[in-house]
């Protein structure tokens, strides 16, 4: 394909492409732990031979939480990693590293070499932990992907590219899981699921590694008219060889950030792990039947897959506001107040709906669904304010921020998730839930109002000055 020289080439969207490819596999490869926890505790627990089971709330909760945590505490590092060395090695390091610990969670309740070695229980803690150690890398290295890649105006866009594929992967996941292991459709063993979706990672590997650069001026598919566009008002580049972390950790910007994005954690993990339960358990009528089976996974997975219009259109309209007004504080903030404003008022309105009726499902799916499209409104404008104030440390701003909000927020809103519905089992602990999850959001649409993106945590002068 050819340009005209005045006219930009357009390769920083197969960059978007690989990019938005990469967030859905990431959120197939994780999602898919909560739609699997039932086939994988019932083969560790054919090989008991005591009475003892293993749970699905109590125990299978510990092999998300060693995820969870992995992936909270590696988030610095791999940012870090992507500013110093560059975002393609880095992920393709991180891809590659947690398609190989995807693919061992598929012998979890095997026995191999001959039938010496058991994968067990603890096992599958240590091989979840380690997965979550590489997905850790993804996004906050996607973020220095577009910083570079694209031109600051767009960037709200690119970013709301990117977490539309993610929610829309993570919400088909249950969906494409049912199909493929279901006796009624597929009939895959959940093991050879497990593997295909690490041959997934790893063939986008094969693809990123042929045609992604660090920077645009190293792919001659580039046209200096595309370089003029990328780099319209920046300053020439820094080579970052050691991030201020003094400053980084000293920006109360930053911290209000972090804050913020813990509400969306906290409220956001009962979507992907406890939800699609949630739904077979109370609407029990509905699992009667293959297609009842398929409404239920469909609408379980239809707050992630809305979700992804809510990250498209938040990001649009932050880069739309922003573009008319010049206003980046406003531009960034007014969707998030909005998003976790509407987000709070959706799960008040839920905890009111009666849940064992299964006329009443319509309904009960609608508010979640509406729910998890104004959580998503603010997915975009999140992630590019870690552009906007991080710059050239965007890599290590982002993972600061997923980090402080997987390790507090999804955490603890794991634990306490886990607890309400183990101590309230049935209606009472998801109308517990939703109120705690209403007043958490309407704390987070306070904190936006903290945020002011028009800050850079480093200024162009300091960043030039060494």
């Amino acid at each position: 394909m050819s340009f005209s020289p005045d006219r930009p080439s357009k390769y920083r969207y197969v960059v978007l492409a690989l990019l938005c490819l990469l967030a859905m596999i990431t959120y197939m490869d994780r999602a898919a732990n909560g739609s699997a926890k039932n086939a994988i505790l019932s083969d560790l627990n054919r090989e008991r031979a005591d009475d003892r089971k293993y749970d699905l709330e109590n125990d299978f909760f510990i092999v998300l939480m060693a995820f969870q945590l992995a992936y909270a505490l590696f988030e610095i590092p791999s940012g870090w990693l992507g500013d110093t060395v560059g975002p393609r090695s880095t992920l393709l390091r991180v891809v590659l590293w947690w398609s190989i610990f995807v693919a061992l969670t598929g012998l979890a309740g095997q026995w191999l070499f001959g039938g010496v070695f058991f994968v067990g229980y603890w096992s599958l803690v240590a091989i979840q932990f380690f997965f979550g150690v590489g997905e850790a890398g993804a996004f906050p290295n996607i973020s220095k992907a577009l910083y570079n890649w694209f031109p600051a105006a767009d960037r709200g866009f690119a970013k709301s590219a990117v977490w539309m594929c993610a929610r829309f992967m993570g919400g088909l996941t249950p969906f494409l899981w049912l199909l493929l292991t279901d006796d009624q459709f597929g009939g895959w063993k959940w093991n050879e699921a497990m593997w295909l979706f690490a041959g997934v990672a790893i063939f986008w590997c094969v693809l990123f590694y042929f045609f992604f650069k660090n920077k645009p001026a190293e792919v001659s598919a580039v046209n200096a008219a595309e370089l003029e566009l990328i780099d319209a008002g920046r300053k020439p580049p820094v080579a970052v060889t050691k991030v201020p972390w003094k400053k980084i950790f000293g920006s109360r910007n930053l911290w209000a950030v972090c804050g913020m994005y813990t509400v969306t954690n906290f409220c956001w993990y009962f979507l992907m792990y406890n939800h699609p339960t949630s739904m077979k358990e109370q609407f029990k009528s509905w699992n009667g039947t293959a297609g009842g089976k398929v409404a239920l996974a469909l609408l379980s997975g239809a707050p992630l897959i809305v979700g992804m219009f809510g990250c498209l259109l938040g990001g649009l309209l932050s880069d739309r506001y922003i573009r008319r007004t010049g206003d980046r504080k406003w531009g960034r903030r007014l969707f998030g107040v909005i998003g976790y404003g509407g987000a709070g008022i959706c799960y008040l309105i839920a905890a009111g709906v009666k849940h064992d009726d299964p006329n009443n499902l319509l309904v009960y799916a609608g508010i979640l669904i509406l729910m998890g499209f104004m959580n998503d409104l603010i997915m975009a404008p999140a992630w590019a304010v870690c552009q906007d104030i991080g710059q050239e440390y965007a890599a290590t701003v982002a993972g600061t921020m997923n980090m402080v909000g997987n390790l507090i927020g999804a955490v603890s809103g794991i634990l306490v998730t886990g607890l309400i519905l183990k101590h309230f089992p049935g209606t009472d602990g998801i109308v517990y839930l939703f109120g705690l999850y209403a007043c958490v959001y309407f704390i987070g649409a306070g904190l936006w109002m903290l945020i002011d993106a028009s800050k850079p945590i480093v200024t162009d002068a300091e960043n030039h000055a060494g």
